[in-house]
């Protein structure tokens, strides 16, 4: 595992996300397995918040507040009626208990301070939000991938959840999550063409992602945090608590 300061993991995140964002096409929440949870989720929600959800927003576009630190990802979603603000997870452009349906996947595990970012994402929720979020876990499981995306760490289980207790979160559901290529092989292949021919790596992306995303398997929910033995990734359904 890398170990990287606050400056050197956003520039990371930045060199990583920015030109993957500027050469991708936007694929809508409806094509993910999320969607059945959370359509009926937000059918019956008020303000809605999405933290860093490059072009593969999980949340309604329209009328969902986005932030990010890629301006493309924030321009693309601006035209699908989304409403952007540029601005990291760890300074949230909102004022207090805003947003009833708050969903942060794949984005706590990439920042340097993730008590910051907890805390604001509990700020800026209402009491009785949801927040989906999902993380890695198992540091025994890094491998050049989490390297190459920019992630900070995996969670043990009891650290994740402790974070989420320390900040008014309580997991109430917990799935097995992910969209990494469980073989190797292809893993290792893919970077390699992201790093050396990246042109046709994202012609390839943009092609295969809808079809991939697609072809996900259904979420399976388990009541609280489930068995995370020989689990790589975690997507967790979470209630926000009264006053601190």
């Amino acid at each position: 595992m890398n170990v990287r300061n606050d400056s050197e993991l956003l520039a990371a995140n930045r060199g990583f996300y920015e030109p993957l964002w500027r050469d991708a096409g936007l694929v809508g929440p409806e094509c993910f397995n999320t969607w059945p949870l959370i359509g009926p989720l937000v059918a019956i929600a008020g303000r809605r918040l999405e933290v860093a959800p490059g072009l593969r927003p999980r949340l309604p576009i329209a009328g969902t507040s986005f932030v990010d630190i890629s301006m493309h990802a924030l321009v693309k979603l601006a035209a699908w009626g989304g409403r952007p603000a540029l601005a990291p997870i760890g300074r949230l452009p909102f004022a207090d208990r805003t947003f009833d349906v708050l969903c942060a996947l794949d984005i706590i595990e990439h920042v340097d301070d993730d008590e910051s970012a907890m805390a604001e994402l509990a700020r800026v929720a209402t009491i009785d939000a949801t927040l989906l979020l999902s993380t890695p876990l198992h540091p025994g499981m890094w491998t050049g991938f989490d390297d190459f995306v920019g992630h900070r760490r995996r969670y043990e289980p009891q650290q994740i959840q402790a974070l989420l207790h320390r900040h008014g979160f309580t997991i109430e559901q917990s799935a097995v999550f992910g969209m990494k290529p469980r073989s190797s092989f292809l893993l290792h292949l893919g970077l390699w063409f992201l790093k050396h021919q990246r042109e046709r790596a994202m012609w390839w992306y943009n092609r295969v992602m809808p079809f991939t995303a697609r072809r996900q398997k259904p979420l399976h929910f388990h009541d609280c945090l489930m068995n995370t033995d020989d689990v790589g990734e975690i997507f967790l359904v979470c209630r926000r608590g009264g006053p601190d």
